[in-house]
């Protein structure tokens, strides 16, 4: 039964990620004069250069790929990122070139790009399918290379394939438009993927952790964890509470710890993604390979 429903919401999820990312690179950009990072960007780039349909050119991209990240990103992972690319192709050549294009300012072009695009891939992602290309290739450095920064072999793939825009389309506003949209797409994937699951995480140091504990889960009703610490210059005794709580409580947090103690030392950061009890349950998490 669980498979099953998994099943089709894979499916839902492909279909709506696929109708949203087809959008953004047909409906928006295939028309503005910019190319965007990635396959799509290289897709586009053909598409102008010799008008080859972009759904396909994207998928011949991803043939060679797909053979050399085969072993090393996983079947299941692969299988599920291949049937993505499917119907990425079959909404970008068979359905989208049936609909309007937008035409007007590129700068809007490259927004709605990049709203379209990252709203679409936080969905396949969410699921634990991508839209191959970089995605391949990132997930294999990530897995051969793990010292190495994803996003900066990301962010250079990308750049690379956005400068190509300046001799395609002839000007120099095609790599900031593109550079636009790029920065867009991954902020709108942040924003849909961690920003709903996003908290806080206050720190408090004090000499009263257990009475703070206690304030903050009348206040509340959050837990803490308590630590021993010592004070590196005073070496005096002090306690430590994590507290992980959403934004909306992280200011009655604070207050109810200085209602305890009023000399206490707090910070609070920014956590992407809390699992646990209370939070995300840690099984939902999928998995990829």
């Amino acid at each position: 039964m669980k498979k099953n429903r998994d099943f089709i919401l894979d499916l839902i999820s492909d279909v709506a990620g696929s109708i949203l990312y087809a959008a953004g690179v047909y409906s928006f950009a295939s028309r503005a004069d910019f190319a965007p990072g990635g396959i799509s960007g290289l897709s586009l780039i053909a598409h102008t250069l010799w008008g080859f349909p972009i759904g396909m050119v994207s998928l011949v991209l991803n043939l060679p790929l797909i053979l050399l990240s085969y072993r090393i990103i996983g079947r299941r992972f692969l299988l599920k990122s291949v049937r993505t690319i499917l119907f990425n192709t079959v909404f970008l050549d068979l359905v989208f070139p049936h609909l309007p294009c937008y035409e007007g300012n590129p700068l809007l072009a490259a927004l709605f790009y990049g709203v379209c695009m990252g709203s679409g891939l936080a969905i396949i992602y969410m699921r634990g399918s991508s839209t191959g290309g970089t995605d391949f290739l990132t997930m294999s450095v990530k897995l051969l290379r793990p010292h190495l920064s994803i996003g900066a072999v990301t962010m250079t793939i990308d750049l690379f394939v956005i400068l190509l825009g300046w001799p395609v389309f002839g000007n120099v506003d095609a790599v900031l438009y593109g550079i636009i949209a790029t920065f867009v797409a991954s902020t709108v994937i942040d924003k849909i993927m961690y920003g709903t699951e996003a908290g806080k995480l206050v720190i408090i140091i004090t000499t009263a952790g257990k009475e703070t504990a206690e304030r903050i889960d009348q206040s509340c009703a959050r837990g803490s964890t308590l630590l021993l610490a010592k004070g590196a210059y005073t070496e005096a005794d002090r306690q430590v509470l994590l507290c992980a709580c959403s934004k909306s409580q992280a200011y009655k947090v604070r207050h109810a710890a200085y209602e305890v103690d009023p000399q206490a030392f707090i910070m609070i950061t920014e956590t992407s993604t809390v699992f646990g009890e209370g939070f995300i349950d840690p099984t939902d998490n999928v998995k990829i390979g």
